[in-house]
């Protein structure tokens, strides 16, 4: 068996899922026995449910089989949105995580931990306790999310 191109099915898929209203974040395959799993990762402003996974599901595995970039290839077919460790990385990942708590470092060897007010093409604005900070994307590293796991609201 032929080892299918992870940059082919990706390219494969690529204008599909954009075509569904989802961004395409990664793309694995991984030998398992006689089959491949490929594994899908999408995204979409709002987030995703079971259900639009599932109507994805089904684009994907259209577009696989329908291109043929797959081959003769037995393969399992898994889809998910990114997890909470994914970093943020591209504006569009930032704009998804308005409302979390995100530590980052900054190209001048600082780091930044804060609640993500905004993010848009130019950079991400912060509240760093009670302050607002803006970064620009040229100044910060990947972001990663922090988990809470009991967040105090704050009482009017």
């Amino acid at each position: 068996m032929a080892a299918v191109s992870r940059q082919r099915v990706r390219d494969a898929l690529e204008p599909v899922v954009a075509g569904a209203g989802y961004d395409l974040e990664d793309v694995s395959i991984t030998a398992a026995g006689r089959r491949s799993v490929v594994r899908v990762i999408v995204d979409r402003d709002g987030g995703l449910d079971l259900d639009a996974v599932a109507d994805i599901s089904r684009v994907i595995s259209d577009a696989l089989d329908g291109d043929a970039v797959m081959g003769d290839s037995p393969y399992t077919l898994e889809v998910s949105s990114p997890g909470v460790d994914r970093p943020l990385t591209q504006p569009r990942h930032w704009r998804r995580a308005v409302g979390r708590l995100v530590q980052a470092a900054l190209t001048d060897g600082g780091a930044v931990t804060g609640r993500v007010r905004s993010a848009d093409d130019a950079g991400v604005t912060f509240d760093v306790d009670g302050a607002e900070r803006v970064v620009s994307y040229a100044d910060i590293g990947p972001g990663h999310v922090q988990v809470e796991f009991s967040r105090q609201e704050a009482s009017s």
